[in-house]
């Protein structure tokens, strides 16, 4: 199939519901067509629980809420902005970190109200999308958009979601024995708590890190779980050289566009997916590519760079890093410079950190499917 435009009145398909996909269904909408939405499960946000997840605005100066406005992406659902937390590190090493505006906005992920996965289904509804539940799609013989989720795991989250008497707070630990080359969260909002181990390595003794998270966070702030339900995930991150199969074009982490450093995706998948919709919509494919790599790449390429050191740290680089982070710094605008595309760590990204892991997806075939081995086969040995 060629680089052929679609016509005004064109439907077009999109393979998952997620914030991705509802997100490219909103802009579809919003440029006057019909999009169709295929989800394999019977409701949204079936990967997760109502555990909360961390909407991240440090990237940018501009708001994430306000960026998504003009997605067309309305907040309504339930979110807590998040201007400070407690980091605690190996032995005794703590410091609590404060930002002048939202770090991050804590929301909630899965099929129930509140969730940012339900409000964009909402959202989606009430703008005329159809969105078919139970109903795979594995071929888009007219083109179309997959946001399908990972399909690797190149990270590993364990934990747990329990109702809680505690204080609200928010709580993170970076040591080995507690997250080998990630960290650990507790987050506590209204009663509602979610407890987790973020692994980038060691998956296979996820259970033993848990056990170790639980005495921890038990030991420092006093962790009490009333029903606890035991939970896990994945997610990929890895930079494609092409998102686009023709007219089938690819967002959110079926692309592999993920933080690669903290795992904070949802802005990059709201992002993209809003952007392969508006470029399907005006009938111009091509000009997806020039989005994500022109809005996302550079970030991507930086955050590796980032992830290179880290796996490197050890306790005692976590150790240092806490002791030495400016006392009255402001981390939001911290976290940006770190962050902040720049030469250096492009260049190292080439050399070294690209390394790490190869792009999950190598489009290099002209078949429809939505995901399969067709690219495998014939990619090129390098």
């Amino acid at each position: 199939m060629t680089d052929q435009k679609m016509s005004a009145t064109s439907t077009i398909e999109i393979s998952g519901a997620g914030p991705a996909g509802l997100a490219a269904a909103l802009a579809i909408s919003a440029a006057g067509q019909h999009a169709v939405v295929y989800e394999r499960s019977a409701d949204v946000g079936h990967r997760f629980h109502g555990d909360f997840q961390g909407l991240e605005n440090w990237t940018t100066r501009e708001d994430v809420l306000a960026e998504l406005a003009t997605l067309g992406v309305k907040p309504n659902f339930q979110y807590t902005p998040v201007r400070e937390f407690v980091c605690f590190g190996p032995g005794d090493t703590q410091r609590r970190f404060h930002a002048s505006q939202p770090l991050f906005y804590l929301l909630r992920r899965g099929p129930n109200a509140g969730t940012l996965d339900h409000a964009l289904k909402q959202q989606a509804l009430a703008a005329g999308v159809e969105i078919r539940f139970n109903t795979r799609a594995s071929r888009l013989p007219d083109g179309g958009i997959v946001t399908e989720g990972p399909h690797r795991a190149d990270i590993i989250a364990v934990g747990y979601l329990f109702d809680t008497d505690m204080a609200d707070g928010i709580y993170a630990a970076v040591a080995d024995e507690l997250a080998p080359s990630g960290y650990a969260y507790l987050l506590v909002d209204q009663g509602r708590g979610t407890l987790a181990t973020c692994l980038f390595t060691d998956f296979h003794n996820e259970r033993e890190y848990l056990d170790r998270c639980v005495a921890f966070f038990d030991k420092k702030v006093g962790l009490r779980m009333n029903n606890p339900r035991r939970f896990g995930g994945s997610g990929n991150f890895s930079l494609p050289r092409r998102a686009r199969k023709n007219n089938i074009l690819y967002a959110g982490e079926a692309a592999g566009f993920q933080d690669p450093l903290f795992g904070f995706g949802i802005r990059w998948a709201l992002l993209s997916g809003a952007a392969s919709g508006r470029a399907l919509a005006s009938g111009n494919p091509a000009q997806y590519e020039k989005f994500w790599k022109r809005r996302l790449r550079a970030y991507q390429q930086t955050a590796t760079t980032n992830r290179w050191f880290y796996d490197r740290l050890g306790n005692r680089g976590y150790q240092l890093t806490l002791k030495r982070f400016p006392e009255h710094a402001d981390t939001r605008a911290w976290v940006r410079h770190a962050y902040a595309p720049r030469l250096w760590k492009r260049i190292w990204y080439h050399l070294v950190a690209s390394r790490r892991s190869a792009p999950l997806l190598n489009i290099n075939t002209d078949c429809d499917c939505t995901w399969c081995r067709c690219a495998r086969r014939s990619a090129p040995s390098s």
